[in-house]
């Protein structure tokens, strides 16, 4: 292949090296670091709650609304966690290694520790449930496994830049939003493509597997109002993946939540966002479906994390490729329609 086709990050050497240190880390990531934040605020503030939504209703504009009130009540999930002994005494938690100022590890601190916006308030939510923002276990966790590690009790939690959408919570329980995002293409700076337009058709694009990425283009595909001709076959297990298949020239284009598109660009100048957000989702920390206690526990912290923690987190990790403004990226006011 030819070399001019090799960009960014020191060219694709660097990737494949990356890449197989991501693979290393899959089975268990120790937690080490300091967290950067204080023992939340439990005032709390006055929240919207309404009933139930009737089964077979929910669409995916409103999912974010499905979720329980507020409570500081322990139940038996908090109690599994607080019953751990020793140094097994932690809470676990998926989370991603390879998303640049969401969760990644640092290279120039002692041990790569993991840093980022997720695991901030991985931090937050330990500081509350276990009184230490350090007692946690961090296991990385592909795209593609997010939701069996839930079901199948490997992690206690996700917190992985998980949009909720209603087939999901089918599979799993999904906390209040903490942040507001959309699906957009990330593509070479010197491509014709424009965006989620005409401009894709007879081109490749890549996408993770399981992600909302992959679902819209596939529903856009059938619907037709996606070109016949654009190639949607390239998925991968972790979205980081597709840069680097964007980088080898296997492929035209990426789609991924715009805030992780956002951290692609900053790591590869070569690259950039091609038109504006084509959807609005919201990333929420996933649980066990019937881990209602855990639920709420981890709803009573963001009411206290969207007051103090949330902000500075977003200065620290994201104002840099999202801009000093928030506003776009700040979660709505959450509403607790689930019951039960």
């Amino acid at each position: 292949m030819d070399a001019s086709r090799l960009r960014g990050w020191g060219g694709v050497g660097t990737m494949a090296v990356l890449c197989a240190l991501a693979l290393a880390f899959v089975l268990l990531l120790p937690c080490t670091q300091i967290a950067h934040h204080h023992t939340p605020d439990r005032s709390g503030q006055q929240l919207a709650e309404g009933s139930q939504v009737r089964a077979g209703s929910c669409q995916d504009s409103e999912a974010q609304k499905q979720t329980l009130a507020p409570s500081g009540a322990d139940g038996p999930a908090v109690d599994a966690i607080k019953a751990r002994e020793g140094a097994r005494r932690k809470l676990i938690v998926g989370v991603d290694q390879n998303s640049y100022r969401w969760g990644y590890r640092k290279p120039d601190t002692e041990g790569a520790r993991l840093e980022g916006f997720d695991i901030d308030l991985v931090h937050r939510i330990a500081q509350d449930i276990l009184g230490d923002p350090n007692a946690v276990q961090f296991k990385a966790i592909p795209t593609n496994q997010r939701i069996s590690a839930i079901q199948d009790g490997r992690v206690d939690m996700v917190v992985r830049t998980m949009t909720i959408t209603c087939d999901r919570l089918g599979q799993v329980a999904f906390s209040a939003p903490y942040f507001k995002t959309g699906q957009q293409v990330l593509a070479p700076k010197s491509s014709s493509i424009t965006g989620y337009n005409d401009t894709l058709a007879h081109k490749k694009v890549c996408t993770a597997t399981g992600s909302t990425g992959y679902a819209k283009l596939d529903a856009d595909k059938k619907a037709g109002t996606l070109p016949a001709s654009t190639d949607i076959s390239t998925t991968v297990p972790n979205q980081l993946d597709c840069l680097v298949r964007l980088q080898l020239g296997e492929v035209d284009a990426v789609v991924t939540d715009g805030a992780l598109a956002a951290s692609q660009a900053a790591q590869d100048p070569t690259v950039e966002l091609k038109g504006a957000p084509f959807t609005t989702e919201y990333y929420g920390v996933a649980m066990k479906k019937d881990a209602s206690d855990l639920v709420r526990r981890v709803n009573r912290v963001l009411v206290a994390y969207r007051t103090s923690g949330w902000q500075a987190s977003y200065d620290t990790w994201l104002s840099a490729t999202l801009g000093k403004d928030s506003s776009a990226s700040e979660p709505p006011a959450p509403q607790y329609l689930r019951t039960s």
